[in-house]
């Protein structure tokens, strides 16, 4: 008799997702994988259902993201408690390349993901 394993399927919110993804760049960047932090940052993931779809600027882009989608994919999958997540890559040569160079750009960038982080900021009157 074959045993059925029920694997989490809780529902999540496109903000979830991103900060999940942030945090996921972010761990790469610290051990040192910068290339894939900067293919994980150069835009917002889009969320349709459980497909995360993310445009990339070229094919080559596309092929060394497609690289680091089975364990992406398992960090969210996790994180997010929802094992029917999916990710689409998808080029599109139209994307202007956001970066954030200082530490003011980069809370800016986390706080337009996260408003709360404003709040914590003063809550703990934290610096940038």
């Amino acid at each position: 008799m074959k045993e059925t394993v029920h694997l989490p399927s809780e529902a999540f919110t496109e903000t979830e997702m991103l900060e999940q993804w942030m945090k996921y760049a972010q761990r790469m960047e610290d051990k040192g994988y910068r290339i894939i932090a900067s293919l994980l940052t150069i835009n917002d993931p889009k969320l349709e259902g459980t497909k995360i779809i993310h445009e990339l600027p070229n094919e080559s882009s596309k092929i060394d993201f497609e690289k680091e989608r089975p364990d992406l994919l398992g960090y969210l999958r996790g994180k997010l408690h929802n094992h029917e997540i999916t990710i689409e890559a998808r080029v599109n040569e139209s994307i202007v390349v956001k970066k954030a160079f200082t530490p003011q750009d980069k809370y800016n960038r986390l706080r337009e993901i996260n408003p709360n982080l404003d709040l914590l900021r003063k809550m703990f009157d934290l610096d940038v």
